[in-house]
């Protein structure tokens, strides 16, 4: 359900806003890459293809899942923080359809690609006109004109009416109860993951 979207979407909302605020970008959205915390709010993983890039500046590596690339690390045209908010467009579609908006039914990828590269979207007929509105604007295909990419930065996502029914303030203090509260651990469970010889380097 959107609502349940709502929430969950809120939270990598407001991670790859913070990430792009320390001129990082974290380029592997995808929804491997998320996990819940026993409070059932969202936590970003796998920051393995996270990348320092300063304001304006672009980079060129071509990395990331092949559903969530954004027409400029396609094309391989350099791209930025925007490229991130392509893929939450991506995400937002695949957390209310079920599906990436560009996949092909023969499992094509090339075919994909061209379907991005041109924006070729179907939204289903649940969606809200809120809804493809938002994913509209977050999968437009010159990043400069994609929203998020503005002066505000994620502060155009946050004010767009699909999230007007979300108090952000009350979710960053994390006081809204999330859809699904997982449960906790069982002791049997827990002794699987206590490692206490094991140093990680700093």
């Amino acid at each position: 359900e959107e609502h349940h979207a709502r929430f969950y979407a809120a939270g990598v909302c407001l991670a790859l806003d913070y990430l792009h605020s320390q001129q990082l970008v974290y380029r592997d959205l995808k929804p491997e890459n998320l996990l819940l915390d026993l409070e059932g709010y969202i936590k970003v993983a796998d920051f393995g293809f996270v990348k320092e890039v300063k304001k304006g500046a672009k980079t060129y590596t071509l990395c990331g899942t092949p559903e969530y690339l954004a027409p400029e690390v396609i094309l391989s045209r350099g791209h930025g923080a925007a490229a991130d908010w392509w893929a939450f467009g991506v995400l937002l579609y695949e957390l209310c359809a079920g599906q990436p908006p560009f996949q092909d039914p023969s499992g094509d990828r090339m075919l994909m690609f061209r379907r991005a590269c041109a924006r070729r979207i179907e939204f289903p007929a649940h969606f809200s006109e809120a809804l493809r509105n938002l994913i509209d604007r977050l999968l437009t295909v010159n990043p400069l004109f994609r929203l998020g990419s503005g002066r505000d930065g994620a502060g155009e996502i946050r004010k767009h009416l699909w999230f007007r029914d979300l108090d952000w303030t009350r979710f960053a203090e994390r006081s809204m109860a999330a859809p699904y509260q997982p449960r906790k651990p069982t002791a049997a469970a827990e002794a699987n993951c206590n490692f206490p010889n094991v140093k990680l380097p700093p």
